[in-house]
């Protein structure tokens, strides 16, 4: 009886929350993956019956340069975030509790401006005419005639620091609850201090780096302001482009069948992933019995 109320009461409890995302995310998704089957109306809704010709039309050469363009900047992103946030996240959990609160509110006073303000920020730092730029041709980093606007670059750069405290906070988290008297007795032993980093701390809070990946890669993914304000023709992603077929053309079929395509191409690696994982705890525990 104490089983069956127990589980009654840890069902109502979490009522709430899948009743949640069964009303604003599972049926707006499946939403989306019906209209991508549906015709296209010139006026900017959809008509009856259904179609195969928006799936068809996905095969288009420029859909599959602009989704290998979305997922090499989001990794990337994503690998520099997490990269940085390591030893941002370590220094966080060893140095002093003032110190570290300091350090938190200044990881956080940049959310406390506008999105929009921030990428115009760098945007003005970046100008072809800023004191940015006039610096760096003058210390010879670069030509004159070159640009810091409008290319791959400029979008990694402001894509790394807009995501990056998103990587920072997990991996300190993580790194909090870290027993620092493994490093000292891997230093001991006669590691280095970075082959303790690397082969002791990093395997420790192997789970809150893999949250600040799926933290940082999948808003990364399906960025459209940061192309649309600081990248060129040449950066655009499939961000983009749904915002293009959804608001400029009304397609919104098109944009659905996008935006499939862009979920796709992230829950099948996290599937994936998902699974090797598993497959290698159930591997690693029938060892176990064995020994």
């Amino acid at each position: 009886m104490s089983i069956r109320k127990t589980f009654l009461d840890e069902f109502l409890l979490t009522i709430p929350s899948f009743t949640w995302l069964f009303v604003f995310f599972l049926i707006p998704t499946l939403i989306i993956f019906g209209y991508a089957f549906k015709p296209y109306d010139i006026y900017g809704g959809i008509t009856e019956g259904w179609t195969l010709d928006t799936i068809k039309s996905l095969a288009n050469p420029n859909y599959f340069l602009m989704i290998w363009r979305t997922l090499w900047l989001s990794s990337l992103t994503t690998l520099i975030s997490v990269a940085l946030a390591l030893p941002i996240g370590y220094q966080l959990a060893c140095t002093s509790k003032k110190l570290r609160q300091i350090l938190l509110l200044l990881i956080v006073v940049p959310f406390w401006s506008s999105f929009l303000i921030r990428i115009f920020a760098w945007k003005t730092l970046l100008h072809p005419e800023g004191a940015f730029k006039q610096f760096l041709v003058w210390a010879h980093i670069v030509n004159a005639d070159t640009s810091l606007l409008y290319n791959s670059g400029a979008v990694l750069l402001v894509m790394v620091y807009t995501y990056l405290p998103f990587a920072v906070f997990p991996i300190y988290a993580a790194a909090s609850k870290f027993n620092f008297q493994l490093l000292e007795a891997a230093m001991d032993l006669g590691a280095t201090r970075s082959r303790a980093f690397f082969h002791v701390l990093v395997p420790g809070i192997k789970k809150g780096i893999f949250t600040a990946v799926v933290m940082v890669f999948i808003p990364a993914i399906g960025a459209y302001v940061i192309p649309d304000l600081v990248g060129g023709s040449n950066s655009e992603m499939i961000g983009n482009k749904i915002a293009q077929r959804t608001f400029v053309e009304r397609n919104l079929p098109q944009a659905s069948a996008l935006s499939a395509l862009l979920a796709l191409s992230v829950l099948i690696p996290m599937a994936g992933l998902s699974y090797l994982t598993s497959r290698s705890k159930q591997l690693e525990s029938v060892a176990r019995n064995k020994e």
